[in-house]
Parts: structure tokens; sequence; C-alpha cells
């Protein structure tokens, strides 16, 4: 299997504050991951830095074809590009349909051609079960639905790893349930999934490896029990 992402003796710091050290993990293509622990643990910094918004301290670190430490500025888009990300509090532009954000993000992306656009739009909404939402404002669906377009934006440009941070802490537990199966389901069709979670539930319901961090480290477990 490709190795998607890979850690080794890894320190991360915030505003000069060790946040995590000796970090060493990788994760495999389609390979879908849990990433726990208490608010302030270190779990939003560690996904921060692999998509570099937060630098790392010391260590090795690749992402992809990536080298985090020694990354440049003009490479930071591309490594963007090739990570789909999906956060807690939607971001979609609220002015536009849905179709119009996803738009957005290819167009930003370099997509030109409006044929490729439209049809990859419509293959990233049916995928994620929202085919028939396309004209809809985001304040006319449910939160459900909305991170469903979140999910949907994340696979516009065929990343291969997501990395969802929290992306069922807005959700009932119903709707948290679907978008747990959805991101199981888009790692079993090859792309790589870290999700950052408190709802412990939902990582027994749907067992799969788990990373914690703890007291500054990241212990990895092949299941939560471990």
């Amino acid at each position: 299997m490709t190795k998607i992402v890979d850690y080794r003796n890894v320190e991360i710091l915030r505003n000069e504050l060790v946040v995590l050290k000796n970090v060493t993990f990788s994760l495999e293509q389609g390979e879908f991951v849990y990433l726990i622990g208490k608010v302030g643990s270190g779990k939003s910094s560690l996904l921060k830095s692999m998509y570099a918004e937060i630098p790392i301290a010391e260590g090795e670190a690749r992402i992809m074809d990536f080298d985090l430490p020694g990354i440049k500025k003009k490479q930071i888009p591309m490594l963007r590009r090739s990570i789909g990300i999906v956060f807690q509090d939607f971001q979609l532009l609220t002015d536009r349909s849905v179709y119009d954000n996803l738009k957005f993000v290819l167009q930003a992306t370099g997509w030109k051609n409006k044929q490729e656009i439209d049809e990859r739009i419509e293959e990233s909404l049916q995928q994620v079960g929202m085919a028939t939402k396309s004209y809809k404002m985001p304040h006319q669906l449910s939160g459900g639905e909305q991170q469903r377009i979140v999910i949907a934006r994340a696979l516009l440009n065929h990343p291969q790893v997501i990395l969802a941070d929290e992306p069922t802490g807005n959700l009932d537990p119903e709707t948290s349930t679907q978008i747990i199966s959805l991101l199981q389901d888009i790692s079993n069709h090859g792309t790589a999934v870290i999700m950052a979670t408190h709802n412990i539930q939902l990582v027994r319901q749907y067992p799969a490896r788990v990373m914690q961090c703890i007291d500054k480290a990241l212990v990895c477990k092949t299941s939560l029990d471990d």
C-alpha cells in the first residue's frame, strides 16, 4: 500500500509552546483513522500541520510527495489541492448556491472548462447523495445536508486524503452516524480519511484505528479499547 502520511519524531509548536512532541505515525491509501483527545490536546494542530497551516518544528514529516519541514511557500497551494478539508462549521459561502460554492473552489484551483466543471460537481454531489440539491442555498439545507456538501467540496480535486475536523460536532446522533458511514465509504473507495472527534460513542459504533492526543504525545491504537 502507498503511504499517504508519514510522521517521524515530529514536534509541533503553537505560539512557541510545545503542543505535541515525538509524534510518529503513518497513514496508508484508503485507510480510515480516528483522532481523539480532549479540547486543547493538539488534534487541530496536528491536522493543521498536515496542510502547512502550522509549521513542523522538528522531525520528519511527509504527506504524499511533499516534505513538510522543507516546504516552500509556492508549494503550499499544490499541497492543499491534494488534501480535502472538512470543517465542523461548514464554511460554505452563504450568498451563493451549492453549485456556485463548488464551482468557486474548482475555479480557484485552476479548472477552466465549463463542461468539466459541471461534470465534476455532479460527480461529487452524487458521491455524497446530494445530486438533486445543487440549486439550493446553504440556508435551505439541514446541518447534515450542509456537511454532505462540505464533503463533496473536499472531494472535488480527487484528494488522496481527507482531514475531517469534528465533522459531526454540530449534528444530531442520527445524522452523525450517516456522516461517519459516508466518510468510511469514501475511504473504502481509496481516499484516506483522518477524522478528529469527541464522540466516543461513534468510535465504538464504527470501529477503526485510533490515534489519541494525550499529555503532548500521540498514542496509536488498533482500536479504542487497546
